[in-house]
């Protein structure tokens, strides 16, 4: 199915139209595995959420009544003062209320500006400051660490409390919303309005605020429904944080064609095959370490295929770091009648799919792809100009999803963007069919004697062991060579027994001047979107290897 879109319209006219054409129909559906041990957590929002007696962990609502809720939202921020200009936070876990909140933001023509729900309280407090925010709306989780800076972040702003049991230096969100017109204000908004700050999902200091417009928003939602061919059929199945641009701007797909989403509190693979079999998913957006584990409970027998209904599943994805492409053969293997797609993007990209592999490609699987919808990729070098084909260099993207700025922060913009490209700090290569390869970030290549090494080339092979669950390969400080490769391996339950010598024999099937120099067999550590945390294994095991050879060990 192929939408047909104004291009005045914005992302709250889609809602609009959808509550419109769709009133009755389930729009989001909320459903928090752990909930059927633990009755007594409440999330109660009245009589603007369908909960069912026998399924007391899943919530539902309508279209209707999300642009409900949005324009409730809406109108309480207005009967505060909230106007254009302003800035309003949302710090939630994924939950049945985030969207509705979001767009009620939007509807005001304030700016939304979600947060990073594993900050700690300083990060929090910068977070604020740095997008210069108004209000902050916020889930009982984050009470303790809101208690540490509430005398730093007020006065001078409102805090609005969603869940039970307020706080008495906030405000109840549902009982002041539930209080408010329902009426849509209908603000004008245009494409070159403000209307979100991320923050980037950097591993190490803190992160930088990415102002987009609407028209960002919209772009990501036409391309996301281009590239699925999304219906009002389909189920969107979204797993990670919605604060992140890519669980919420892959749900745009189901946005713009009015599909229903569901939003799942439970990352195990039976929860996962468990929710896709009950609310009947057709779409699925993975990370790499979901997609490690789902396989591993396949192939130990862990997670019985025969006992879900999983025919409907056309479409599984995965982005935001890259793809070992024995992975996805692994898969493909056990799913050979499902579409596979790869979407490469950044915060300041709008997310995913300014480059995606696209769903009738997967005879090139281990490539990022092709320029997403409206979207243009070039590799230059470090003087900007563009490399040869086949050649390594940075990769460079240009499109309407492109963000404003770095919100204060003039320097590193210009840095960033130039001449009216995204410079990603990503090295990549194009190949002689036209697709591009994501060979390893700028900053993770290691220099051994003179020599680049790329990491990702290095993950790739070693993902291709059987004993291999997930690994990260960093450079660690030599003082002859520079840097030595090493690399850090986490073991598939089984095989435990699994020895460096066994990697250094498998390795040989690497150029020498690729094996790694040191294994270390530990837990990879991955953020919220799925990247490896490699400035964090840099610290600790580069700080254990100049130990261990000052000792002389």
């Amino acid at each position: 199915m192929s939408t047909t879109i104004d291009t005045d319209m914005t992302v709250v006219d889609f809602l609009r139209r959808n509550a419109q054409n769709y009133p009755n129909k389930v729009a989001l559906v909320e459903v928090n595995p752990q909930r059927q041990e633990n009755r007594h957590i409440t999330w109660r929002d009245y009589d603007l959420v369908e909960t069912t007696e026998d399924e007391p962990f899943r919530r539902e609502i309508t279209w209707a009544v999300f642009d409900e809720k949005a324009n409730r939202f809406a109108n309480l921020l207005l009967s505060r003062g909230i106007r254009k200009g302003d800035k309003v936070a949302i710090l939630l876990y994924n939950c049945i209320e985030w969207l509705p909140i979001y767009f009620g933001v939007l509807k005001t023509g304030a700016t939304a500006v979600p947060l990073n729900f594993r900050y700690a309280s300083d990060e929090i407090k910068y977070c604020l400051d740095k997008a210069d925010v108004d209000v902050l709306v916020f889930g009982p989780e984050f009470i303790g660490r809101l208690e540490n800076i509430v005398p730093q972040i007020q006065p001078g702003r409102l805090l609005f409390y969603v869940g039970d049991d307020c706080p008495t230096w906030a405000e109840p969100y549902q009982e002041l919303a539930n209080l408010c017109s329902s009426r849509d204000p209908m603000i004008p908004l245009s494409n070159s309005d403000d209307a979100a700050i991320y923050y980037s999902s950097g591993t190490t200091g803190f992160p930088k605020a990415i102002l987009h417009h609407h028209q960002s928003l919209t772009q990501a939602a036409e391309m996301e429904q281009k590239h699925h061919g999304q219906t009002p059929d389909d189920v969107f199945l979204c797993i990670p944080p919605l604060y992140h641009t890519g669980a919420k701007f892959h749900w745009m797909g189901s946005l713009i064609s009015g599909g229903k989403a569901v939003l799942l509190r439970g990352v195990s693979p039976q929860f996962i095959f468990d929710t896709v079999s009950r609310e009947h998913c057709t779409i699925v957006w993975l990370l790499v370490p979901w997609v490690q584990d789902i396989l591993t409970a396949i192939d130990r027998g862990d997670l019985r295929l025969k006992n879900y209904e999983l025919d409907q599943w056309r479409l599984m994805h995965i982005g935001a770091q890259p793809v070992p492409k024995s992975l996805i053969q692994r898969w493909l293997a056990y799913f050979p009648n499902q579409q596979y797609d790869t979407n490469y993007g950044l915060s300041e990209s709008t997310g995913p799919g300014c480059v995606h592999l696209g769903v009738e490609n997967v005879d090139h699987v281990g490539a990022i792809g092709v320029p997403g919808y409206r979207w243009e990729c070039k590799i230059i070098n470090e003087d900007g100009s563009v490399v040869e084909q086949g050649a390594v260099g940075e990769l460079c993207v240009k499109g309407p999803g492109l963000m404003e700025c770095y919100y204060g922060d003039p320097e590193e913009t210009a840095k960033t963007l130039v001449d009216g490209w995204l410079r990603t700090g990503d090295m990549a290569m194009q190949d002689e069919d036209g697709f591009y390869w994501l060979v390893d970030r700028k900053k993770d290549v290691i220099v051994m004697g003179g020599e680049n090494l790329y990491p990702v080339q290095i993950e790739d092979f070693l993902n291709s062991n059987e004993a291999v669950q997930d690994v990260a390969v960093i450079g660690l400080p030599d003082e002859r060579l520079g840097e030595i490769p090493a690399a850090i391996i986490e073991l598939k339950p089984g095989y435990e027994n699994t020895t460096e010598e066994d990697i250094n024999q498998f390795c040989l099937q690497l150029p020498r001047y690729k094996r790694p120099r040191k294994v270390i067999f530990a837990k990879v550590p991955r953020n919220a979107t799925g990247k490896i945390e490699k400035p964090l294994l840099r610290r600790t095991y580069g700080a254990e290897h100049l130990v261990a050879k000052e000792s002389g060990r």
